[in-house]
């Protein structure tokens, strides 16, 4: 090939006349633009259309198609008609220079661009290892997809964190790579990097924390998006969950960011973790009501509202003797719970309690009071019963209407 260059070379410094050289000139910018404005463009689509038909018809077709797929970059047919375009106006300038008598020029241009030319490898070398790895991570990213498709066991949030870490780990290693290809000096890049890594180590220990926490929290999966929890003080939706610090969404309206550290080193309750909620009610009824009844009124009661789970059944549960009453229990469970299903459930037990006791005649006392002294000269203080006596009137007046009634004994 070379020898060729020579030979051509030769025969244009051996064209001496003016006239000799116009004629040439003008050859050569005719061929010029026949070869790269005419046929350059044509050979470009034969040659990539051909060569998409051998490659789709053999075994490799499905991997080009993948490629193209992932790629979602169609086939630079452009830049490729502009770069042989390119080669054949400088190889046309060239033979122009020796035509002209600049053959030292047109030497020291050719000299330039070999110097030139590794370097140009290298960009398309560079260039070609990051198409490689946007390919890859995407191509990693459908594989994911599609391995994780039917595994309960990882959410896709989590799935989305596992292919960041993969695609960061993957882009590393290309940049490595591609700093080698350039003979960068890793040895005392990864020693700068070490020495830095510990300076903003010790100044960011807290999001260092948060952020190690987080990874924790997406695989150790206490709560998840949606969710209904309690941190500490704070309560609402799990609204999202960010390696840094997750936020929650209160009950009135506030959005709560809470640091994963915090919420690591904190008591959790998950309050949707099994897809349902026992809630307890608390009502008190007379001494002298009969209790098995009390707790079979309260419990079909409880049946009669339509939020509460039919299974586990509600219980009712006598758990104290109050100064004035006797407290039963009531425990119900809800499915899918919520916090407007848990108050609204509430309510609707509470109102259907009331509406059942009162049809069957048991009373939910108010709380009273027996006041009683020992001793001669000393006036009792007691309940009344019935409420109708004119002395309990009198003195439920002289205390303001307060409510506590009671009369004046004297002693004989």
């Amino acid at each position: 090939m070379l020898g060729s260059v020579d030979t051509m070379r030769t025969a244009l410094e051996a064209v001496t006349s003016t006239e000799g050289r116009m004629a040439v000139s003008v050859g050569m910018v005719l061929v010029a633009a026949l070869v790269g404005f005419v046929l350059a463009p044509i050979a470009v689509r034969r040659a990539v259309a051909l060569v998409g038909r051998t490659l789709r018809e053999s075994e490799a077709g499905t991997l080009l198609e993948t490629v193209d797929d992932l790629l979602e970059v169609p086939f630079p047919m452009r830049a490729v008609v502009r770069t042989l375009q390119a080669a054949v106006l400088a190889a046309t300038g060239l033979g122009l220079l020796v035509v002209w008598g600049y053959a030292s020029l047109a030497a020291l241009a050719v000299s330039g661009f070999a110097e030139v030319l590794p370097y140009f490898l290298k960009v398309l070398l560079t260039v070609g290892l990051l198409t490689g790895a946007v390919v890859g991570t995407r191509y990693l990213e459908q594989r994911l997809e599609d391995w994780l498709a039917d595994a309960n066991y990882v959410t896709a949030h989590q799935e989305g964190v596992v292919f960041r870490v993969l695609q960061v780990t993957i882009f590393i290693a290309v940049g490595l790579a591609t700093l080698s290809l350039w003979r960068v000096d890793l040895g005392g890049l990864l020693v700068g990097a070490g020495f830095l890594g510990i300076v903003l180590g010790m100044a960011a220990r807290q999001t260092l924390g948060s952020l190690i926490a987080g990874f924790v929290l997406m695989f150790s999966r206490p709560f998840e998006i949606g969710d209904w929890v309690r941190v500490d003080d704070h309560e609402g939706m799990v609204i999202d969950i960010t390696i840094i610090n997750t936020r929650l969404r209160s009950f009135d309206g506030e959005i709560v960011v809470l640091p994963n550290d915090r919420v690591s080193s904190s008591t959790v309750i998950n309050r949707s973790k099994r897809n349902r909620l026992r809630l307890r009610l608390e009502v008190g009824v007379d001494y002298e009501t009969d209790l098995e009844r009390a707790e079979d009124v309260a419990i079909e009661a409880m049946d009669a509202v339509d939020d509460v789970a039919p299974a586990p059944k509600p219980q009712v549960i006598p758990t104290e003797f109050g100064d004035s009453a006797i407290t039963l229990e009531c425990r119900f469970w809800i499915d899918q719970p919520n916090a407007h299903k848990k108050w609204t459930t509430i309510r609707s037990v509470v109102h259907e309690l009331k509406s059942a006791y009162d049809r069957e005649g048991i009373g939910i006392p108010y709380p009273q009071r027996q006041l009683s002294a020992r001793g001669d000269g000393v006036r009792v203080l007691e309940d009344l019963e019935d409420g109708t006596s004119g002395g309990a009137g009198r003195a439920d007046a002289e205390n303001g209407g307060n409510g506590d009634e009671f009369a004046y004994s004297e002693p004989e």
